[in-house]
């Protein structure tokens, strides 16, 4: 299964979709700052990146930045509120949440695919 990098403010929000990707068999590190962004990425490879739902717009974007140059092979998967529009046209996904635990799962799952068959068809 994938390697997720799992981004975001809220403690309980992060460790919840941890145990739901866990569950799914993916491999969940979380991060919650730049810093850890950046040594997380220094120490593993991800297939994908969430990005949580709570941040800010500008605070989503600075994330998108760190993973683009820090975990390039990453696929990003923004989380975003029911009232919110998305904030990063350069994710390769998006969903809105909350949803049902499946379509996160299902989300990175799909990216991570995506991923494989990308990288083996260079």
């Amino acid at each position: 299964m994938a390697r997720v990098l799992c981004t975001g403010v809220d403690p309980v929000l992060m460790k919840t979709r941890q145990l739901i990707l866990e569950s799914a068999g993916h491999t969940v590190v979380r991060a919650s700052d730049e810093r850890e962004i950046r040594a997380v990425c220094r120490e593993q490879k991800f297939d994908v990146a969430v990005i949580g739902q709570n941040i800010s717009r500008k605070v989503k974007a600075r994330v998108l930045d760190l993973v683009r140059e820090h975990c390039p092979e990453a696929r990003i998967l923004e989380l975003t509120l029911p009232y919110a529009s998305k904030a990063l046209e350069d994710a390769d996904a998006w969903l809105e949440m909350p949803s049902d635990p499946e379509e996160l799962a299902e989300a990175v799952n799909s990216l991570a695919v995506r991923k494989k068959i990308e990288g083996q068809s260079k």
